[in-house]
């Protein structure tokens, strides 16, 4: 069995190898092949029903694959559930707790439900947990009186309470209203200067941008992207230019093309806004405004390529006598990038020739298994 380990576990955490899961004629999951490092904040992201909890449930055994393999730690978690779930702390969706007991209380059971009954420091480590999660000072208050924030707090501290390696967590900020979405992530960033693994399952990706540094994205169960976070956000960067007329939007679009073509390769498309010029009639009382706006829309260029190159471009134009009125360097976000990701993924329907080698969906009922691998049920 040791063949069939793909990495050691010294720097990867969660390797993933073909990992599909089909109900029925459903594949919620698709020949998935995923990467954690040690030491990762690694968000999980796509939109609902896309497969990230029933990834989230192979990867704890909770549910078994149509096929493929999941390593924890460098063990399968298909031989070796027990001792990978040892080191393990997980929140997947909401999670439960005695309502008339208090917050300290309810883990407290929990403590001594698990391998913790037998550790002379349960106390200790309970008011640790509970002053990283921030509610040390409410502990003793029942947990009905929780807001939803307190509740996912405490959530994350009973995951805590064994001091695992790795913590998975499945939409931790789902349902939040803001000032709970900030504690969870300050929680976040303080679990991951710990040095914990963090995956983090999550179809808000403001809050993912700012925690993590590595992403996956699913799209109807196919992973369509995976790498760092800063990569996948400069693919999305562009600069905005404004000149003061339509025909200097168009003089300053040739110019720019025409670099790209002597070789300014960092220049990677210049886009001309779509829109009417100026209107060949006067415009009609109150509508000057409207006019003008139409005609800065028409005179507005998009250029895909790094926001740090926005003084160049300016001199591209000046030695050509064209002046810009504005140069917005637009640096990217997670939210473009997955938008433009997921479109392209829909646009050509996940397939493998479309999205460079993704494999076909896995056929119901096929019995394909990996080498070495029994056919699951």
């Amino acid at each position: 069995m040791n063949d069939l380990i793909l990495t050691g576990e010294d720097a990867t955490i969660i390797s993933t190898s073909r990992l599909t899961k089909a109900f029925g004629n459903l594949v919620a999951v698709n020949d998935l092949n995923l990467r954690v490092m040690r030491g990762d904040v690694f968000g999980f992201l796509g939109p609902n029903g896309s497969g990230k909890t029933t990834t989230i449930r192979m990867l704890l055994g909770l549910i078994r694959p149509t096929a493929g393999r999941a390593f924890i730690f460098g063990m399968d978690n298909q031989y070796q559930l027990p001792r990978i779930l040892r080191r393990i702390g997980a929140v997947v969706e909401t999670p439960i707790f005695y309502p008339y007991l208090s917050g300290r209380d309810n883990l407290r059971i929990l403590a001594a439900a698990s391998d913790m009954a037998r550790h002379p420091l349960n106390d200790r480590r309970i008011e640790e947990v509970l002053e990283l999660v921030e509610l040390r000072a409410q502990a003793g208050l029942a947990y009905q009186k929780y807001s939803l924030g307190m509740k996912q707090r405490l959530g994350i501290a009973a995951a805590l309470l064994t001091d695992p390696e790795l913590i998975l967590l499945d939409e931790p900020t789902n349902g939040l209203d803001p000032v709970g979405m900030v504690e969870i992530r300050q929680l976040i960033v303080r679990l991951a200067q710990q040095g914990k693994t963090i995956f983090l399952s999550s179809h808000i990706l403001h809050e993912v941008q700012q925690v993590c540094n590595r992403v996956a994205i699913l799209h109807r169960g196919n992973l369509i992207k995976q790498g760092d976070v800063a990569a996948l956000l400069r693919q999305s960067e562009h600069i905005l230019i404004r000149m003061n007329s339509v025909a200097e939007a168009q003089a300053a679009l040739q110019v720019l093309q025409e670099a790209r073509e002597r070789g300014a390769t960092w220049i990677k498309a210049v886009v001309a806004a779509t829109g009417a010029g100026p209107s060949e009639q006067p415009p009609a009382p109150g509508k000057a405004s409207e006019a003008r706006a139409r005609e800065e829309a028409a005179s507005m260029l998009r250029v895909e390529a790094p926001a740090e190159r926005s003084a160049e471009i300016n001199a591209l134009l000046a030695r050509r006598d064209l002046f810009a009125a504005e140069i917005h360097p637009h640096e990217g976000s997670l939210e473009e990038a997955f938008l433009e990701l997921t479109a392209a993924a829909q646009f050509h329907g996940a397939s493998a020739s479309a999205l460079g080698g993704l494999p076909a969906p896995v056929p119901p009922g096929s019995g394909r298994t990996m080498p070495g691998e029994g056919k699951r049920q």
